[in-house]
């Protein structure tokens, strides 16, 4: 004969049965979230958007014509009276996100007109952009599977519309960030009319095409970052020998990214910050043809190289 449960076994087995019903909504919202995360696209940079939605200056995406291609440019004019210089920007391997964007919008609170083309325009589900992938890995394997001619159409289309906008004054400039860095370094080697050339962590183009160089290239590299920094020296004898000016500097203890970590108010990297402040501070100071200097209370490592003349290395490393 079965023994009948005590009552407040029955209570206590009809509260647990309640109780998971009522976990099961929020499981389901948990699960939808954790799956909306998953899908968010690179682009998704809320500290980020969140700065560009409320930024005062006139921001505008242009479509570009490439052969049968559209390419979607992101446009930031800076609020000055006079005729302003260009700067175009080379997104990350992950696509123009909204932190690249952010760059646009700074550097044009800076004085400067910024053109940011989305390099995977149309390639995206629906023929979007960016901000149309599913992931960062789908983002990221779009843009590596980029063909360099196709990359380098697209930047001149960019630069040829920003440079004859009647509000530029003619200059251009190009900055490039990880896989958009290596990309600036290689645009300098076949656009004779760039002022500078501004190289965040990007790999050098080969030897033989530097002598087509005609600007100043400026590097920024991270300590922590070998895969990148390692090239430096031999990069900076190349171009010594190819008669260009080349002037690197490695920021100790930063790594790989650290323009984009350093400025994420959730860094976990002290490193990462200070030398993203003096990059910014020292890419703007060589836009202004300022001369530049380690800032107060902070140290790097760089090489320098200058046509005709031997290499040299300046020291200093992060506080």
């Amino acid at each position: 004969m079965k023994s009948r449960p005590h009552p407040s076994q029955c209570s206590a087995g009809v509260s647990r049965r309640r109780r998971a019903a009522a976990l099961v909504p929020r499981l389901g919202l948990l699960l939808a979230s954790l799956v909306l995360l998953a899908l968010r696209p690179a682009a998704a940079q809320d500290w980020a958007k969140a700065r560009l939605d409320t930024s005062p200056r006139h921001a505008e995406w242009v479509p570009l014509k490439v052969g049968a291609r559209t390419v979607q440019c992101f446009v930031v004019y800076p609020e000055v009276k006079d005729k302003a210089p260009a700067v175009l920007i080379i997104h990350e391997i992950f696509g123009l996100s909204d932190w690249a964007r952010g760059v646009a919008d700074q550097l044009a609170a800076a004085g400067y007109i910024a053109i940011a083309p989305d390099l995977v325009s149309g390639l995206a589900p629906g023929g979007g952009g960016t901000a149309e992938f599913p992931g960062r890995d789908a983002v990221t394997k779009a843009v590596s599977g980029l063909p360099p001619s196709q990359v380098t159409a697209d930047l001149n289309a960019a630069a040829d519309y920003v440079k004859a906008l009647p509000a530029a004054n003619g200059q251009l400039y190009v900055a490039g960030f990880c896989w958009g860095g290596g990309k600036s370094f290689a645009f300098a080697t076949t656009r004779s009319d760039l002022k500078a050339a501004f190289v965040f962590y990007g790999p050098p183009p080969p030897a033989a095409a530097m002598a087509a160089i005609h600007c100043p290239v400026y590097g920024f590299y991270g300590g922590k970052d070998a895969r990148i920094s390692s090239t430096v020296p031999t990069t900076t004898e190349l171009m010594r020998k190819a008669g260009k000016t080349y002037a690197p500097v490695i920021y100790d203890g930063a790594g790989h990214g650290f323009m984009r970590d350093g400025e994420d108010p959730q860094t976990k990297s002290p490193a990462n910050k200070a030398a993203h402040d003096a990059g910014w501070q020292r890419m703007l100071a060589l836009l202004r043809g300022e001369p530049v200097s380690a800032a107060p209370g902070l140290t790097w490592l760089g090489y320098r190289a200058r046509s005709g003349g031997p290499a040299t290395v300046e020291l200093c490393g992060l506080p």
